[in-house]
């Protein structure tokens, strides 16, 4: 049986800060609701992911705003991906070279910590 990794709740303090952030940087905006009130869900999916991220308010994490400190998410190309982000005005950590993979670093306007992986080339 496949396990499929769907939703990742990343908290944040300031909804509508972070939706236009991962807006900004290319995550698609799948949902944004108030089933009930004092209840937000905003579906945020990145680029060609089959896993999305949830924000809110309301949503009973355990974590703080900041709390995530490595989301880790493949890329074709870490040299772009770069790019991409240093275009949308995010201060991205230039690529890490590793005998596993090239690497960019960066964080959300809260300071959850992503990585980009651009595996290598085992050809």
């Amino acid at each position: 049986m496949d396990w499929k990794i769907e939703l990742i709740h990343v908290p944040v303090t300031d909804v509508e800060r972070a939706k236009e952030f991962y807006t900004r940087i290319g995550f698609s905006a799948d949902m944004d609701a108030t089933p009930y009130e004092g209840v937000r869900f905003v579906q945020l999916t990145p680029p060609g992911s089959a896993c999305s991220i949830a924000i809110g308010t309301g949503l009973g994490s355990r974590i703080e705003p900041g709390g995530l400190d490595n989301i880790q998410v493949v890329v074709a190309d870490a040299d772009a991906a770069l790019a991409q982000l240093r275009d949308a005005g995010v201060a991205a950590e230039g690529v890490g070279e590793q005998e596993w993979g090239r690497f960019v670093g960066f964080a959300d306007p809260d300071g959850n910590r992503w990585t980009l992986q651009q595996l290598p080339d085992r050809g």
